[in-house]
């Protein structure tokens, strides 16, 4: 995925001439044709706020139960908000140990 500068307006929005650098990685895993639905990982290279939700609405792929950026009917078409971190990785604030947590995906 190209970079896509974003900025706060009433929400994250993108926006080429005041935002700020964004670039988040996609790799396709799965389609499934039942929900017409794709399956993808995805690795955010920046920290922006909402990042991966605003960068997926705006290559036209919003995230099933986005209420926030998808059009209705693809947030109608979920329970919940269809993103979850899979793996996180970070160093302790205090110890400076790095910290490596993982959970699989419930969906």
């Amino acid at each position: 995925m190209r970079e896509i500068p974003l900025a706060l307006a009433w929400r994250m929005a993108v926006d080429h001439a005041i935002g700020k650098p964004s670039r988040t990685r996609l790799r396709v895993v799965g389609y499934d044709p039942a929900l017409d639905a794709t399956r993808v990982d995805l690795f955010p290279e920046t920290g922006r706020s909402h990042q991966l939700r605003v960068h997926l609405q705006a290559i036209g792929h919003p995230i099933l139960g986005d209420e926030l950026y998808a059009p209705p009917e693809v947030f109608a078409r979920a329970p919940r908000l269809m993103l979850h971190a899979a793996f996180l990785g970070f160093f302790h604030p205090s110890t400076a140990t790095e910290l490596l947590v993982e959970s699989a995906a419930p969906f």
